[in-house]
């Protein structure tokens, strides 16, 4: 029987080869002090271009959305240098890449940020846990409550980043509104105690949606989610009306698509499927990764266009050809994740390496 992954998509905007996406992950190689994605940066993304699509690791839209040592920026000319030599290698190796515009807001912490603080809706911290800084873990601090005007402002960054990624190259943006992130928190119940006109939980995501759709066009932007997700400390205690409503607003713009995470108790892909007339990326997310015939079920059921792997793809950099091989797929190793150089980053075999089918891997892709 032939995947339904390996079957090309073609919609207004995405013309793709096969509908195995590559999710994004934070990988946290570019050079932390400025931002800039650096060599094996490119060797990573071309070794995985054979993905239908490919969506970038999170990229700050501004100097005060930065999650972590090593990611990489969106904001100068350097940056725009520097993504350009990736997008320019993994278009010649045959792939189509997205940028993901991060913004992490109260997920941050002054050691990242310059002495700065955290920005968010409303000064409340995340209550548990800690961040992974240069200089070790740190407790989360209060984050600074953005005024309007910096909220405006804030917008205002993700619209510049995105004309930035396509001036280097990307072939779209994806904007992050997951997993507890800056939009995830203006959505949320416990993060976002507004009063003013932000109060309105869906207003933040539909002005981000609507300023870089100006700027790029819709067709090149993407939108993901991942409602009633409880990850760093957010809370969404009824997330299907909201979600309902913010879907109504951004379903008639043209995006290239929805990205939509099912995670948590909501079945938001079920839900929400019927409720866009777009192309729907889903991830279904869990302890974990989602293999070959979750993705496939998802496909047929009619409930997404394209599926997202991440951590598949992560460690099998030609997942397409395994898929149709019915190869084994390499072992997840638990180093590597974040930082470092080569090991487990691009060192992950293919079967063109002559790796060896049965070798390597530790079972098939299915």
């Amino acid at each position: 029987m032939n995947s339904p992954l390996l079957t090309p998509y073609r919609s207004t905007a995405l013309h793709l080869p096969n509908r195995t996406a590559m999710a994004p992950m934070t990988r946290a190689r570019a050079d932390d002090t400025t931002g800039v994605p650096t060599p094996i940066m490119t060797e990573y993304y071309t070794q995985r271009a054979a993905a239908g699509l490919i969506v970038s690791e999170g990229i700050w839209p501004h100097p005060l959305g930065k999650g972590g040592p090593g990611v990489p920026g969106l904001t100068e000319s350097a940056h725009v240098e520097g993504w350009r030599r990736l997008t320019r290698a993994v278009h010649a190796a045959g792939g189509r890449i997205f940028a993901q515009l991060w913004h992490v807001g109260r997920v941050s912490h002054p050691d990242l940020l310059g002495g700065e603080q955290p920005v968010a809706p409303s000064a409340v911290a995340i209550s548990h846990g800690q961040i992974f800084t240069a200089a070790g873990p740190k407790d989360y601090v209060a984050p600074h409550e953005l005024s309007a005007a910096e909220t405006a402002e804030t917008v205002r960054s993700h619209a510049t980043a995105a004309r930035n990624a396509i001036d280097a190259g990307f072939d779209g943006v994806e904007i992050n509104g997951a997993y507890g992130y800056l939009i995830a928190q203006f959505l949320s119940d416990n993060a976002n105690l507004r009063t003013d006109g932000y109060s309105d939980r869906v207003r933040f995501a539909i002005e981000v949606v609507e300023a870089v759709a100006a700027t790029i066009g819709a067709d090149r932007t993407g939108l993901r989610i991942s409602p009633g997700n409880p990850l760093l400390d957010i809370v969404e205690s009824d997330p299907a009306p909201r979600y309902h409503r913010l879907l109504d607003a951004l379903d008639g713009m043209g995006l290239a698509y929805l990205h939509v995470v099912q995670s948590g108790k909501y079945a938001a892909l079920e839900d929400l499927r019927p409720r866009w007339n777009g192309t729907v990326v889903a991830t279904c997310d869990g302890p974990e990764p989602g293999g070959r015939g979750q993705a496939e079920r998802t496909l047929r059921a009619g409930l997404a266009d394209v599926y997202a792997f991440g951590r598949l793809f992560l460690a099998n950099p030609d997942l397409p050809q395994r898929i149709a091989s019915d190869a084994p797929l390499n072992p997840m190793r638990t180093t590597g994740m974040y930082g470092g150089g080569a090991e487990g980053y691009v060192d992950y075999p293919r079967l063109s390496d002559g790796a060896g089918r049965g070798r390597t891997g530790v079972s098939p892709a299915r």
